[in-house]
């Protein structure tokens, strides 16, 4: 991949669009299994995963880190934020069970680029002040998150450069319009071991498990550094025909669905030459 990605900053910065949704009390675990992809149970306190929440009909509505807190207390962090409308949504499936859902206003949200200094892989870290730090980065890229610390607010280049981040290391960052449009598979969430084809029935569950266990994933997700910029929802073309869409992007690299079995030939995305780059390993939870 070439060098000219948005530069990296130094400390941690406010990432504007980040957003926290608390679950709490008894059932906050068991709501949590009810609605969400990954397997809630299974995850220690202190510890987070991937998850995404689906519609009926399998299709990505959000992607978000499920924090663990204690067995009552679950946070999900929101990157792409709609935290209000999403918590809303979800108050609706709580019925009678024991949880409370509300957005988490007293938390922001921090990035840095460097090596957490305690949280290791999928294990939080408690700071002082009722920080909570969490390892977001892959070998070849480290990456910090604080919850609940104050930060300086990110310059649009700083943001630049951790959207950049995120689509490297295969983190899709969804905007409204690209909401209910694909499958997990699809956004290559298995990358994230965001979702479990073991656990019982969730919103889009059995499309979910069938593509797994049927093989019927003809498209997955590829990390593309273009010559000009792009945007979500821009066609990917080889010799002239739309062969994919943009998911995600972040000035020249974008995240886009393209067929598994791909022919030969340059790829443009608007008119602009466009290669696949690699994607970076090592953010699975």
């Amino acid at each position: 991949m070439s060098d000219n990605l948005a530069p990296a900053f130094n400390g941690f910065r406010t990432l504007a669009h980040a957003q926290v949704i608390s679950l709490s009390g008894p059932d906050a675990v068991a709501f949590a299994q009810a609605q969400f992809t990954n397997d809630v149970p299974s995850l220690a306190d202190g510890h987070w995963q991937w998850s995404a929440w689906l519609t009926a009909k399998g299709r990505v509505l959000s992607i978000f880190q499920l924090v663990r807190v204690d067995a009552a207390k679950l946070l999900l962090v929101c990157h792409d934020g709609g935290a209000e409308a999403m918590a809303e949504q979800l108050r609706r499936f709580v019925f009678r069970r024991k949880v409370v859902i509300a957005v988490a206003g007293s938390l922001p949200v921090s990035g840095a680029l460097h090596a957490p200094v305690s949280a290791q892989g999928a294990a939080i870290a408690q700071l002082d002040g009722g920080v909570i730090e969490l390892d977001v980065g892959a070998p070849a890229l480290p990456r910090s998150l604080h919850l609940g610390a104050e930060a300086g607010a990110a310059s649009d280049t700083e943001a630049l450069a951790w959207r950049q981040s995120d689509l490297r290391v295969g983190l899709p960052r969804l905007v409204e319009a690209q909401r209910e449009q694909w499958t997990p598979q699809q956004l290559g969430l298995d990358r994230l071991a965001a979702y479990s084809v073991k656990k019982g029935c969730y919103p889009g569950q059995e499309i979910v498990a069938r593509t797994h266990f049927l093989g019927k994933a003809k498209r997955s997700l590829a990390l593309l550094e273009c010559d000009g910029e792009a945007t979500a929802g821009d066609s990917v073309e080889q010799a002239g025909v739309a062969i994919g869409s943009v998911a995600s992007a972040a000035g020249n690299l974008a995240l886009a669905v393209l067929p598994l079995e791909l022919a030969e030939g340059e790829l443009r995305v608007n008119a602009a030459a466009t290669r696949i780059a690699p994607l970076l390993d090592g953010l699975a939870r």
